[in-house]
């Protein structure tokens, strides 16, 4: 990666590039697929998701150099998987019932959400538990935060990438959230320097938060 170059500048061209990126499929989802395609519009959605990630990941790694598959360790994947279970502890079962005390209207924005994710569980797993994380990570972690230490520092950088992680989150929920994920998830990646163990971290948690979301509602 281009390290000596990267500024705040950079970083906010490319994060409101994938801000864009998700604002595009997102209106062809509601504005075309659900219309034309009513009974595939979920399918159709998630392949343009996966092509705009592709799309987008692809032109990242050809302007700056980052490695996605470098220092994986069994200690690191380790260290990933209890991130997992952290987060959930942490995120889901301590700060977010607060929060969502505090923000009442963030709180119906997100059963909403929680509703339409049910509706579509397979596409919806597939969004949520695989293509976010790995998208997100190889922009926050690996080129915000690994661009930006040079520059500013580790904690610095740490604290720019936690802050725009979670600015992407919309909901005022989810974005206090995201930005103690964003912390933890940052610190991983500098005691580990590997995109791959954010990734499974990321994953591991959007996971089993999903599951806990969605079990009552299918046993039902």
């Amino acid at each position: 990666m281009e390290k000596n170059t990267l500024k705040i500048s950079n970083v906010i061209i490319w994060v409101v590039a994938y801000f864009g990126i998700m604002l595009f499929y997102t209106f062809l989802n509601v504005a075309v697929w659900r219309k034309v395609f009513p009974y595939y519009s979920d399918w159709i959605n998630i392949i343009v998701i996966m092509i705009c990630a592709i799309w987008f990941i692809c032109l990242l790694k050809n302007r700056y150099e980052i490695d996605l598959f470098s220092n994986v360790t069994l200690k690191g994947i380790l260290l990933a998987v209890f991130c997992s279970i952290l987060f959930f502890l942490l995120l889901d079962e301590c700060l977010d019932p607060i929060f969502e005390s505090i923000f009442p209207q963030s709180e119906q924005d997100y059963q909403e959400t929680l509703q339409s994710l049910i509706k579509s569980p397979i596409t919806s797993i597939l969004q949520v538990c695989i293509i976010a994380p790995i998208i997100e990570e190889i922009l926050m972690r690996g080129f915000v935060l690994g661009g930006l230490k040079n520059s500013y520092g580790a904690v610095g950088a740490l604290f720019i990438s936690a802050l725009f992680f979670a600015i992407l989150h919309f909901n005022m929920v989810q974005t206090l959230s995201a930005f103690v994920c964003g912390i933890i998830l940052g610190l991983l990646y500098i005691k580990t320097n590997s995109i791959i163990c954010c990734i499974i971290a990321h994953s591991g948690y959007n996971l089993i938060s999903y599951i806990t979301m969605i079990y009552p509602y299918i046993n039902k």
